[in-house]
């Protein structure tokens, strides 16, 4: 019997909620990230503590939420769906393997700690890689801690309470900005980079207390046996391992911007993470949102194969649209106004107007890609949700080789070559993963197409949504150039909402359906309905 879960209804609801609260959680991001701008600047310390902060990242993106709701989600909630008694024994099962495996690799990435920066970051010496290696062998073990936070989102996500495990990421924030106010008038940067990531430890145990509590509630059942739910072990762990090496395959898309990063000039690894926070603020809120909240309700259609693409098709596009119309305006931002948003977050302290014309070519270069990589998500989503962790791995694996190579050409030789300074290879590589992007979401299109039938986003929409948005561009440059003196966040707070109205009105004067379903969220949003 087919499942009635996957009615098409516009996938707004769920969205909003882990919307609101990946918008929070960016919100307090962001505010991290300005602290620290403020503190560190772009300088040599600042790469140590980006890279060191990011490189036990490996654990929590091979193990984290990302895999988790690709391997763990579909089968959990599936059980859920069809009332199976044996649903809690599995996700405490997961939680006992996944526990044992984090645990081990802790260990070794302590360990290992020299030898994955010089993989990593070849391009760090001296103090600036002894600094790198006593952060790496800090924040491990609290990374590890972030991946069994990332057990409870699953369990909570398969349930439908997405608002307390998308907010926890809030406190880890919070922790770490305490800890950079409280010490960072005393400390030097070295002794404060230090500081900071004794903090991402603290705040790690701080996100994963948030959610625990909601978590037991749900799962009364509190008893480990394998035995009972061995098929579903299988299940959950075959595909953890294909979905593994498609999440690995992708951080090896992140950590190749690293690499490259690390041998341009000082500070160059810092902005590509500077820029990532400000680039990865519209694929979660509206990349993110909508593929963790669909992905349980999708894994619940069952039925012939026809059936499935019958419940999975229009879910598919209609989410698409939700993302397109958000994300087209936030790639031409991007483009036309790379500089007022980055002044806004971080000008501060040692982080000067030169530094966010300097991130504005990192966030130019992304927003060449940004919709491609935003609906990569939710196709991935649909592809797990049918138990296909396949497809996406070697979609990623064409993307991963495309950006390596493209990176290397834009980052390094080219550069020189156009007599343009080489510390501006940054905007090479952002610009070579969005190239990249397309690519992959070109693909997973065309094999999901082949299997449920057409899907994807028509070409008059797209083409009205990025008419309007370059118009809002257009004029918002130029009150950007008439307004450059007011200092960046009164700029910011007039050109930034300005774009924002000019877009927002355009699409409500061509009566844009996606502009009614969006109001329609935030008055949900607002109203907490």
């Amino acid at each position: 019997m087919k499942s009635t879960d996957t009615t098409p209804r516009p996938p707004g609801s769920a969205a909003g909620v882990v919307a609101s609260g990946i918008f929070l959680s960016r919100i307090s991001g962001f505010v991290r990230q300005s602290v620290l701008a403020h503190y560190f600047g772009t300088s040599a310390v600042a790469d140590a503590l980006t890279a060191g902060l990011r490189i036990p990242n490996i654990l929590q993106n091979l193990l984290g939420e990302g895999v988790l709701s690709a391997s763990f989600i579909p089968v959990y909630s599936k059980m859920l769906g069809e009332g199976d008694e044996d649903a809690d024994l599995l996700a405490w099962a997961v939680g006992a393997i996944l526990a044992l495996i984090v645990s081990v690799m802790v260990a070794l990435g302590v360990v290992f700690a020299p030898y994955l920066i010089d993989v990593i970051a070849p391009g760090f010496a001296a103090e600036k890689r002894e600094l790198t290696i006593e952060i790496v062998r800090i924040v491990f073990p609290g990374t590890g801690i972030l991946v069994m936070s990332a057990w409870c989102l699953g369990v909570l996500n398969s349930h439908h309470r997405f608002f307390a495990s998308y907010i926890a990421p809030v406190f880890w924030n919070l922790v770490i900005i305490a800890t950079m106010l409280w010490f960072g008038p005393r400390r030097t940067q070295d002794g404060l980079a230090i500081d900071v990531a004794w903090g991402s430890v603290a705040g790690a145990v701080v996100q994963m207390l948030v959610q625990l509590p909601q978590v037991l509630a749900l799962m009364r059942r509190l008893q480990i046996s394998f035995r009972k739910v061995i098929a579903q072990l299988r299940i959950v762990f075959s595909n953890l391992a294909t979905v593994i090496g498609t999440k690995g395959v992708a951080q090896i898309s992140a950590y190749v911007d690293q690499l490259l990063a690390s041998l341009l000039p000082t500070g160059a690894v810092a902005a590509i993470n500077f820029g990532q926070i400000l680039y990865m603020l519209p694929v979660s809120l509206f990349g993110s949102s909508v593929a963790a909240s669909e992905l349980p309700t999708m894994s619940r259609a069952s039925g012939t194969a026809e059936e499935i693409g019958v419940a999975l098709r229009p879910r598919l596009n209609a989410g698409l649209r939700q993302i397109a119309f958000l994300i087209v305006p936030s790639a031409v931002a991007f483009i036309f106004l790379g500089d007022v948003i980055s002044a806004f977050i971080y000008q501060s302290g040692q982080f000067g107007h030169s530094d966010a014309v300097y991130l504005w070519s990192v966030m130019a270069g992304s927003g060449i890609g940004l919709l491609a990589t935003t609906m990569v998500q939710l196709y991935n989503a649909a592809f797990y949700s049918l138990l296909d962790t396949r497809t996406p791995l070697r979609f990623a694996i064409v993307r991963v080789s495309l950006t390596l190579v493209l990176g290397y050409l834009f980052a390094i030789p080219l550069p020189p070559m156009l007599g343009i300074p080489q510390r501006w290879g940054v905007a090479g590589l952002t610009a070579s993963a969005g190239i990249s992007g397309w690519v992959e979401f070109t693909l997973l299109r065309w094999r999901m197409n082949a299997r449920i039938g057409k899907t994807g986003l028509d070409r008059a929409m797209v083409a009205k949504l990025y008419s309007i948005a370059i118009l809002a561009g257009i004029i918002a440059f130029a009150v950007k150039l008439e307004t450059a003196g007011l200092g960046p966040r009164p700029q910011g707070l007039i050109v930034i909402p300005l774009y924002g109205a000019i877009y927002l009105g355009a699409a409500r004067m061509l009566r844009m359906p996606e502009f009614d379903a969006f109001v329609s969220m935030v008055r949900r949003r607002l109203s907490g309905k």
